[in-house]
């Protein structure tokens, strides 16, 4: 009974630990993803979303910067 009672304590902090995600990391890893899948236009959408919805993020930091040298690619 005690460890049936531990194993779903587990399992709920476990979901609730996931459901906690900081929305602007998921958004960059997202970018720098299609990015690198070379989903350009894509990529630039998900830079642009995280700036206008966190733009006060350390995320939103590192999205300008990608934006500024995919803008300025041929």
């Amino acid at each position: 009974m005690t460890r049936s009672i531990v194993i779903v304590l587990c399992v709920l902090n476990l979901f609730l630990s996931a459901c906690t995600g900081d929305k602007a990391k998921e958004l960059l890893e997202t970018a720098e993803f299609e990015e690198r899948q070379m989903n350009l236009p894509h990529a630039k959408q998900l830079y642009e979303d995280l700036v206008r919805l966190y733009p006060s993020s350390k995320e939103a930091d590192t999205a300008r910067t990608r934006l500024a040298q995919l803008n300025t690619k041929p």
